[in-house]
């Protein structure tokens, strides 16, 4: 179990799916989601067991005074890189705007960091997102570029950012708070 300030990310459970797929079907939690179909039961089942057995991947679930309420975790893992792909979403829209993408995020960056050694964690957010992107600029994810119309979504293209925070500058972050 990793301990942020608002939330607890713990292992994903079969318990969890029926919430999954309950997020992974609403329009609004989809609208800047990497996934653009909702699921059913038996195809997050099967995503569940394969990243289990994924050793580029590790997942948790997001809790929030003992409920779950999204996912989060790192895609890509590369330990001879020292990087990884971070993602997240908050899927209890009633607890949106609260600060939680923002506490998973940081307990995310201190576990990748000083546990798994990484040196960059980066992410990707459709540029129309604000939202997200302030969010990400609140602890310490820099942009580092633009894939233009590289998404299709909702009828038309979209943007997409890579935004990073590098181990020095999370160090010197954590030095100033």
């Amino acid at each position: 179990m990793l301990y942020g300030k608002k939330v607890v990310l713990r292992p994903i459970t079969h318990e969890d799916l029926p919430n999954y797929v309950r997020w992974l079907a609403d329009p609004d939690v989809l609208m800047y989601f990497g996934k653009y179909l909702p699921i059913d039961l038996d195809r997050e089942k099967e995503w569940y067991m394969r990243q289990r057995d994924d050793p580029s991947a590790i997942n948790f679930a997001i809790t929030y005074e003992g409920e779950h309420i999204g996912g989060t975790g790192f895609q890509h893992l590369n330990h001879r890189e020292r990087n990884a792909e971070v993602g997240l979403f908050i899927g209890e829209k009633s607890l949106w705007d609260q600060g939680l993408g923002q506490d998973t995020l940081a307990t995310m960056l201190r576990y990748g960091f000083e546990q798994l050694n990484l040196h960059r964690i980066y992410l990707r957010v459709f540029a129309e997102n604000e939202r997200g992107v302030r969010a990400y600029e609140k602890v310490g994810f820099v942009t580092e570029g633009r894939l233009r119309q590289v998404a299709w979504r909702h009828g038309r293209w979209h943007d997409i950012l890579i935004m990073s925070v590098l181990y020095p500058e999370w160090i010197q972050r954590q030095s100033q708070e």
